[in-house]
């Protein structure tokens, strides 16, 4: 399933470093659907990994999107953080 996808459309905003945040990425899925406001965060073992929006709602945080299977999660984060390295100079 996960082959099949394609992400397209990949914008990279670098951000002064806060709390290990690092930069905001958005793609378009398979020409279809946009996804943005994807947070790209630091790893304390070094490297990075996305973090998707949530939204506040009284004391709950609630997911806006995210991906629910490994494989797909993993597919997303290898492709788009390979374009954010590029952007950043790695």
């Amino acid at each position: 399933m996960v082959g099949k996808h394609n992400i397209s459309e990949i914008q990279v905003t670098p951000i002064k470093p806060v709390n290990g945040l690092v930069g905001f990425v958005s793609f378009v899925l398979d020409g279809f659907l946009y996804l943005g406001s994807i947070g790209v965060i630091t790893r304390p073992q070094g490297g990075y990994r996305l973090t998707y929006p949530t939204k506040t709602s009284g004391s709950k945080n609630l997911n806006i999107f995210y991906p629910i299977n490994k494989s797909f999660a993993d597919f997303i984060e290898t492709t788009v953080l390979q374009e954010f390295e590029r952007v950043i100079g790695l």
